[in-house]
């Protein structure tokens, strides 16, 4: 029993590094209908991480482009020896730092700010997320509000580890933090978004009974 239940996770991994080699090779060739098929199947996850990152619609449609050119320009530099989702989100979030060396922002804070039009932006999702479920029941857009008023750095690592339900390792690897700032990063993050909810849900059940 103790070696079919080890057996599953070695199989899983020795699937997940066939197809991490067979994206290598078809990235290094360019192959357009892979990355057509890559697109298809991280748009969403992409867009709400950079979504997350920027607080601005616009802006995160902007790199969102960009960080597909990048994967097809630069694709020969990713080996397959790491996830393809974390090579692709570390390209996302450089394309973010530079952006915002270029305004020259003091921070990513300063990438946060409202949008004018002051619509709440959706966040695109195929599955509730742990993140989500912690929520309970409150709209998506809400929700991304409440994140939206947390610390870049907090912002970002609770998007990765309950959105993307990336390792702490691999939040590790994408942030270029070590695992102990990224575990405080973590722990901070919830611990500044559990009041927030918890506010929601009163101003929800208020309104309900008013």
């Amino acid at each position: 029993m103790g070696s079919a239940a080890i057996a599953i996770p070695v199989e899983q991994a020795e699937q997940s590094q066939r197809e991490n080699a067979a994206i290598a090779h078809g990235l290094k060739n360019q192959d357009t209908k892979l990355l057509d098929h890559l697109i298809e199947l991280y748009q969403h996850r992409l867009l709400r991480y950079l979504l997350f990152l920027t607080g601005k619609r616009e802006v995160a449609e902007d790199l969102f482009q960009e960080t597909w050119m990048r994967v097809l320009l630069r694709g020969g530099q990713y080996n397959g020896k790491a996830r393809f989702d974390t090579w692709l989100f570390t390209i996302a979030r450089n394309l973010v730092i530079d952006l915002s060396r270029k305004r020259t922002m003091a921070s990513l804070d300063e990438m946060s700010e409202p949008k004018d039009d002051g619509r709440a932006f959706e966040i695109a999702s195929e599955g509730p997320s742990p993140l989500e479920q912690f929520a309970g029941s409150e709209d998506r857009a809400e929700v991304a509000a409440v994140l939206l008023k947390l610390e870049p750095n907090y912002r970002e690592v609770l998007t990765l580890r309950f959105h993307e339900e990336m390792s702490l390792e691999e939040i590790a690897s994408v942030t270029r933090a070590p695992l102990s700032t990224v575990k405080s990063r973590l722990y901070r993050g919830l611990a500044a978004l559990k009041p927030e909810i918890e506010h929601l849900r009163n101003m929800r059940a208020m309104e309900a009974t008013g």
